[in-house]
This record gives structure tokens, C-alpha cells and sequence, in this order.
């Protein structure tokens, strides 16, 4: 053999590969949950050849053991969701209304979290149902997380948080039938006129968006914003998109489901993933504390708008989505919100039903994924945690021996955090709101729509009041529209088979 013959070129490439290769290094070791390094995933353990499965095959037990508890208790709502993650960039000076450092000044960027969610269908439903959207956003800031939990939609069904299970019930299958049924919906709805103007807007083309990216979002609620001087103003706030708000009639929604049950993530991560970053400006609407009672309507009512004519919207920030969420079950189904979760300068209103979801949010977030749910890497916020809260599952704090506030104790409080204070009157009491005007909003919304949004709103009630088979029922609904608007009312009883007359006549022994 001539060994100084030159290599062939495709010889030569071969042995090139094969040392590159040779040259790199092995994949790391499969190993179980505790560390250990697994031999085989293919066979199991057996007792010789045909024998039975030994229980001491501990890999054998621990992938089934794991792979059983894979699925955490599904939200009660919100259960279908979609994250995302970016930044959110104040452009206004707030110093003068709030001591929320995010808030404090233009230019100070604060990163986000957001989760998009459809509120009473369950995980893994199609995203072209009808249904509110949750729109909550969460804030690392420098002085802890803020949750900022809201919808789409601007108002809600109820004003008291006593009354959200059996909302929540009726929206929900039957416990008999496992089916979502009408006659639940509005049998509940009939009794509840505050319901009305959320209805109105539910059952416009807003219940059924062409996508995340083309909604606003809405805090719903009244919250407080407090300065240095302790000083209190009421904010409501308001996302708007920049993309525009786009929406799909029902007709669109079903044509456009049926091509993809998941048309909305699919447009938010496609978006994001050409670059075409979504973008909301965030808005907020303040009433002076001494103002709060100059209003027709009650200002913490949920069922009720705050008029863009009379309390102006202030743009405070834009929040920029730039990433999709790197494992969907880490960052998105573990994400936790609350709008207790507050920073200093921003508290709590008096809202009846922003009371119970202070405790009901959290609590159910303790149900679903434990006492230390605030520990798991999306929801820890991005400053140090100092307390002695301790053990529960997954506790990792390792607390010295002082855990409590005492001498020794290594955390002390700071009076500058307190909470503002408000003068109270009166007493105790058990009753619904004085300023109730259940009908009125309602009335507003249906004829600022254009006639297609209206013929839209009355087809898409019409769909489901008509099937309900509780005259008395049906009758009652279309009384509360017929409030509203007499147009409204008229068309809605048209169009599922009710007397007009007797829909006005019905309508003229409701209270306003």
C-alpha cells in the first residue's frame, strides 16, 4: 500500500466528521426526579423473562407515579388561557396621585407578564366561544408584584361578590347533564337586572374578538391610588390596543373556530414570533375622594361604566409583548393572579365585588398549587421576600431561629408602608347599594352601536334566550332590555316568539 497517496476528498470529509464528532461532548445522563441515573426506559423490571413486574423497580414506579399527578386542579375560571411576556414603559409623571414607583415618573420600564384568558369554558375549549376575556397583568416592580386583573369587557353581571358562585354555577354545565344550558344562564340572569348592561355587551361582537391582540382590557373595578401625603383618589383602568380593537360576528366565530379552535394564540404568537410586537396603552379615569358621591350612579358598582364625557381617560404607560412563554405549564398554567397583590401607593376600593375577590383570587391559587404558590419562579416577585411565613409544600425558605416579629427579629417594619385611612359612618348592614340604576349604561351601549351591531347583539341573544322554556323567564329578560331601550326590548322579544305589549307591561312594573 502507498501510505504518501493523498486521501480522497470524500475519504478525507469522512474521517474530518468522525473526529468532530468523536470530539464532542455526550449528552448528560437520564436521570430520575432524585438525580440518579437511569440504565433503561424501554423494559422493565420482570421477575425472569415472562415473570411479573417487581414493585422495586423504583424508575418504573416514580415515571408512573410523576406522570399521574402531571394535571394541577383546573382553574374554576379562567381556565383557557395564554401568556405572554414584555415590558411595560410609564410615559406621565403620577408622583402627585400615587406613590407606586412604576407609576412615578416617565420612562420607567417595568417588566410584565400577561395572561389572556376565555372566563367560564374550560381548559383546551375553542377560543371562539362566547365568553368575556380576561386581560390580568402582572408587574415586577421594585417594591414587589402588582396585579392588575381585569377583562375585556368593562363591566361584569353582579355587583357583590356573595353572589359569584351561583353566577359562576349558572354559566357553568349542569351537574346532571354536564351540559351548559340557557335556561340555568337566564333563570339566574332574570333575577339579577344589574346584569343587564353586562349582557348587552357580551352578546355584542366584543364577546367574540378576531384575537388577543385586537381587545382592550379593563380593570372593572374601582381602585385606589394613594400619594406620600396619604391622600386617596379612585382610578379605574383602562388597556387600550393598539392594533385596534377587531371583533367576529357569530357567524365569523364559527366559520373561523372550525378552521382553528386556537385562532387566538395562534395570531398572538405568530405576531410575536414575526416581530410584530402587540402594544396597549394604559389608560386611567380618577375621581377625587370628596367626588365620589356626585354621580347619578354609584362609582364602585361593577355593572357600571365610568363616561368618558365626564371623567376624561389619562394615558399613564404602553405595555410592548416581545416573548412567548418558554414552557407553557411553568409560565403561563402556574401563573397566579390576585388583585390583592398590591404595591405601595395602590389599594383597594370599597367595590363590593372587588372586596371578595381579594380573598377569593388568592385563595384559590393556595387550592390549586400550594401555600407557597408565590414562590414558584413566575409569580416570585424580583425583589427579596423578608417575612416568616414557613413550610407548607415546596417551602424553601430556611428561616433562622427567630420566625417571628419579636426581639432578635431580623425583619423590621417600616410605618412609611401603612395603609391610607378613611373616615367611616354609619353601621353594619346586609343590603344592596342605594343608587342602582340596573338599566340605564345598557340603554346607552345598544344605541351607540351601529344597526349591524344591533341586529348582531338581538340575533346573538335571541340564540340562546330563545331557547330558553320558562316563559316567565323569557319574559323578564326582555322586560330588563326593554328598560334599556324600548327598540332593544322590542327586538329582542321579536325575535324569540313574545308579545311586545305584554313585554312593556311587564317592563313598566320594574324598578329603574
Amino acid at each position: 500500500m502507498n501510505l504518501k497517496r493523498p486521501f480522497s476528498p470524500v475519504l478525507l470529509a469522512l474521517l474530518t466528521l468522525g473526529t468532530v464528532a468523536s470530539a464532542q461532548p455526550k449528552p448528560p445522563t437520564l436521570s430520575n426526579d432524585n438525580g440518579a441515573p437511569v440504565g433503561d426506559v424501554k423494559s422493565s423490571q420482570t421477575a425472569g423473562e415472562n415473570g411479573p413486574v417487581l414493585l422495586q423497580d423504583w424508575n418504573l414506579v416514580q415515571r408512573l407515579a410523576r406522570f399521574d399527578r402531571e394535571r394541577i386542579p383546573e382553574r374554576v375560571v379562567h381556565a383557557r388561557g395564554t401568556g405572554a411576556f414584555g415590558t411595560f414603559e410609564a410615559v406621565s409623571d403620577e408622583h402627585a396621585l400615587t406613590r407606586a414607583k412604576l407609576f412615578a415618573k416617565p420612562g420607567v420600564k417595568t417588566p410584565v407578564a400577561v395572561r389572556f384568558s376565555s372566563v367560564i369554558h374550560p381548559g383546551g375549549s375553542p377560543e371562539s366561544l362566547r365568553d368575556p376575556r380576561g386581560f390580568a397583568v402582572k408587574f415586577y416592580t421594585p417594591e414587589g408584584n402588582y396585579d392588575l386583573v381585569g377583562n375585556n369587557l368593562p363591566v361584569f353581571f353582579i355587583r357583590d361578590a356573595i353572589q359569584f358562585p351561583d353566577m359562576v354555577h349558572s354559566l357553568k354545565p349542569s351537574p346532571a347533564t354536564n351540559r351548559q344550558d340557557p335556561n340555568r344562564v337566564f333563570a339566574f340572569m332574570a333575577q339579577n337586572p344589574q346584569s343587564t348592561n353586562m349582557l348587552t355587551h357580551l352578546y355584542s361582537d366584543l364577546g367574540t374578538p378576531a384575537g388577543y391582540r385586537f381587545m382592550d382590557g379593563n380593570g372593572v373595578h374601582a381602585f385606589v391610588w394613594v400619594n406620600d401625603k396619604g391622600q386617596r383618589t379612585y382610578v379605574r383602568y383602562r388597556w387600550k390596543s393598539l392594533q385596534g380593537v377587531k371583533n367576529l360576528s357569530a357567524s365569523e366565530a364559527s366559520a373561523t373556530g372550525g378552521k382553528d379552535f386556537q385562532y387566538m394564540t395562534t395570531d398572538l404568537y405568530g405576531a410575536i414570533g414575526r416581530h410584530e410586537l402587540p402594544k396597549w396603552d394604559l389608560y386611567v379615569q380618577t375621581i377625587a375622594e370628596a367626588d365620589l358621591d356626585k354621580f347619578a350612579f354609584n362609582p364602585l358598582d361593577a355593572t357600571k361604566l365610568w363616561p368618558e364625557d365626564k371623567l376624561p381617560l389619562h394615558k399613564i404607560g404602553t405595555m410592548t409583548l416581545e416573548r412567548m412563554p418558554k414552557n407553557y405549564f411553568e409560565e403561563v398554567e402556574q401563573i397566579a393572579f390576585s388583585p390583592g397583590v398590591m404595591v405601595p401607593g395602590i389599594e383597594a376600593s370599597e367595590d363590593r365585588l372587588l372586596q371578595g375577590r381579594l380573598f377569593s383570587y388568592a385563595d384559590t391559587q393556595r387550592y390549586r398549587l400550594g401555600a407557597n404558590y408565590l414562590d414558584i419562579a413566575v409569580n416570585r416577585p424580583r425583589v427579596a421576600v423578608a417575612n416568616y411565613s414557613q413550610d407548607g409544600a415546596f417551602s424553601a425558605k430556611g428561616l433562622s431561629d427567630v420566625n417571628f416579629s419579636g426581639v432578635g427579629s431580623p425583619f423590621q417594619t417600616n410605618a412609611t408602608y401603612k395603609y391610607s385611612t378613611r373616615p367611616l359612618a354609619g353601621g353594619t348592614q346586609q343590603d344592596v347599594i342605594k343608587k342602582q340604576g340596573n338599566f340605564a349604561q345598557a340603554g346607552e351601549v345598544y344605541r351607540a352601536m351601529t344597526a349591524e351591531g344591533r341586529e348582531h347583539l338581538v340575533s346573538n341573544l335571541a340564540g340562546d334566550l330563545g331557547q330558553v322554556t320558562n316563559k316567565d323567564v323569557k319574559a323578564t329578560m326582555a322586560a330588563h332590555f326593554y328598560k334599556a331601550d324600548a327598540a332593544y326590548g322590542r327586538a329582542v322579544a321579536k325575535a324569540v316568539g313574545l308579545d311586545e305589549a305584554e313585554v312593556a307591561r311587564r317592563a313598566a312594573t320594574i324598578a329603574e
